[in-house]
């Protein structure tokens, strides 16, 4: 079984906690699957779950290279040489990124409200961009762009190899063939 969940914003990539924070258990119905690959709680979108392991594992495994694009809201005039830096690849502390796919993007007409809100601030735009990665590094997204000097704002999976959020709503699983 592989499911699809557009994971909110402030959502752990667990069942369980012992604080009270929303968790998978509190979106995810069916019984015995896992998440393939994680979210970190300040991110949103293409989640998907599954209780095969080999489909898990190749799912994740970054020698099975699986392309993952993001929309990516960061704080300022985004350039094409912050883009270019992206492209290349850039260095961070724990090393050298693989190049990446990144293109400039317009905030899409179906994107759905978060909340909190992304903070707003009158006097400095923000930007949107499409990154396509095939690593995973812990938040790698946002180091990346905060190295360019673009930091993060919000951050949306939109897909994960040939699955795609599409219009999947907040909140809401779809079943997926594997």
């Amino acid at each position: 079984m592989l499911i699809a969940l557009n994971k909110p914003f402030g959502v752990l990539c667990q069942f369980t906690t012992n604080d009270g924070r929303p968790t998978l258990a509190d979106y995810v119905r069916q019984k015995d699957v896992y998440p393939a690959g994680r979210l970190d709680h300040d991110s949103e979108g293409l989640l998907l779950l599954t209780d095969d392991g080999v489909l898990a594992h190749r799912l994740t495994d970054p020698r099975h290279k699986q392309p993952k694009t993001y929309l990516v809201q960061v704080d300022g005039a985004l350039n094409d040489e912050a883009l270019q830096a992206l492209r290349r690849g850039v260095v961070l502390n724990d090393g050298p990124t693989l190049p990446v796919v990144a293109e400039h993007a317009v905030e899409p007409s179906w994107l759905w409200p978060r909340d909190p809100p992304v903070r707003f601030r009158k006097n400095i735009p923000t930007s949107w961009m499409s990154i396509t990665l095939r690593e995973g590094r812990n938040r790698q997204i946002r180091r990346m762009t905060a190295a360019v000097g673009f930091p993060t704002l919000r951050l949306i999976r939109v897909s994960i190899g040939a699955h795609a959020l599409d219009d999947l709503p907040p909140g809401q699983t779809r079943i997926l063939a594997p």
